[in-house]
């Protein structure tokens, strides 16, 4: 989906968090396009969506975004 209308719970989370910091973002629906839903598992050799790149760089999936928001460290990445 989209931030205005995610399609999942996942996705909806992650734009919540990244709301919650005021971050500036982009997102791609990958459910529209097979093709590069496909390509970007292989890319990033990370099963699972939605995925969050800061400046080009894997992050990762909502599990990790969870514990670095925990840990403090999303904050200071995302305004870095």
């Amino acid at each position: 989906g989209i931030p205005s209308s995610p399609r999942c719970g996942f996705s909806r989370q992650i734009v919540e968090i990244l709301d919650s910091f005021d971050a500036s973002y982009d997102a791609f629906d990958i459910l529209e396009d097979d093709e590069v839903r496909q390509g970007l598992k292989v890319y990033s050799d990370w099963p699972t969506f939605p995925q969050l790149y800061v400046e080009g760089d894997l992050i990762g999936g909502l599990d990790i975004v969870n514990e670095m928001v925990e840990g403090g460290d999303m904050e200071e990445l995302l305004k870095g």
